[in-house]
């Protein structure tokens, strides 16, 4: 089972006085890239948020946020009444007949007007938090899951595809043994020479395993279904399915070196073509 690096995972929970919702978004990184963002009274506890976040999402480039709703009659912040009252007094001796409802409500416009009393916070409220955040990373790994598992769908074809493309490969390596043969006999007469059957019986069979690919498609072969098994296995395949797959290219590019022959080097274009979108999703595996 494999599971992509991309996701996304949304929990809330709704307290008395506020609503906290958590959001963790996920992307292909190398290792673990992780930022978050809190509102200030949980600034303290963000050591804490990462070391769960990275228990239970490996890799990518991870974003957590919390975001807070107050839903209630709560506020932190109160008039400032000493820094008021010296704002009124100093616009009354500007403006003497000035109406007090004004005042007032320039006063508390203006800067230091309100204080803000900061918020310890609430260790029940914290276990609701961790809780929140446990299940949006729930949701986040199912849909990575999901999409691990379209990935694995796709995987699957691809190899399927350059399976095929090796077996068509097949039905053209006797012709170009034909064409080997035919070539060699043409540029022999082309020289004018004598021809030493025995002699041409080596060329022929020199060039022959020269050119031949049989090795070659039975490591690919071999890579091939070691891909698929890697990929079926229960662990975070994403670094190893990478290996194999550069394997897979060192292997093909040999075959397309190797060809000699139009349609077989077509076929191994095809190949290189599915092997590269391989590498792609790869790419996005955790």
């Amino acid at each position: 089972m494999i599971y992509s690096m991309t996701g996304f995972g949304k929990a809330s929970v709704q307290l008395p006085l506020k609503k906290i919702t958590v959001e963790i978004k996920s992307l292909n990184s190398k290792n673990l890239d992780l930022s978050v963002r809190l509102p200030q009274p949980y600034k303290e506890k963000e050591l804490e948020i990462r070391n769960v976040i990275a228990q239970q999402l490996e890799r990518g480039k991870v974003e957590c946020s919390v975001f807070i709703e107050v839903t209630g009659e709560e506020t932190s912040a109160t008039l400032n009444a000493p820094i008021v009252k010296a704002y009124i007094a100093q616009m009354k001796n500007i403006i003497p007949d000035a109406d007090a409802t004004e005042l007032m409500k320039m006063a508390v416009r203006m800067p230091d007007a309100l204080k803000v009393e900061r918020c310890e916070l609430d260790e029940q409220e914290w276990n609701e938090i961790v809780k929140v955040l446990n299940q949006a990373l729930v949701n986040i790994n199912e849909f990575r899951k999901q999409e691990g598992e379209k990935l694995g769908n796709d995987f699957v074809n691809r190899i399927s595809n350059i399976r095929s493309s090796m077996k068509e490969i097949e039905g053209y390596e006797e012709d170009r043994i034909k064409t080997v043969k035919d070539r060699l006999l043409q540029n022999l007469k082309e020289l004018e020479v004598n021809i030493d059957e025995s002699r041409y019986a080596q060329e022929v069979v020199y060039y022959i395993e020269k050119l031949d690919i049989n090795e070659e498609k039975v490591r690919l072969t071999n890579h091939l279904d070691y891909f698929i098994e890697t990929m079926n296995a229960n662990e975070h395949a994403g670094r190893k399915l990478g290996f194999i797959a550069q394997e897979m290219g060192r292997e093909i590019n040999t075959m397309g070196s190797k060809s000699n022959h139009a349609e077989m080097q077509k076929l191994v274009v095809k190949m290189k073509d599915e092997l590269e979108k391989i590498k792609e999703q790869v790419l996005n595996i955790l």
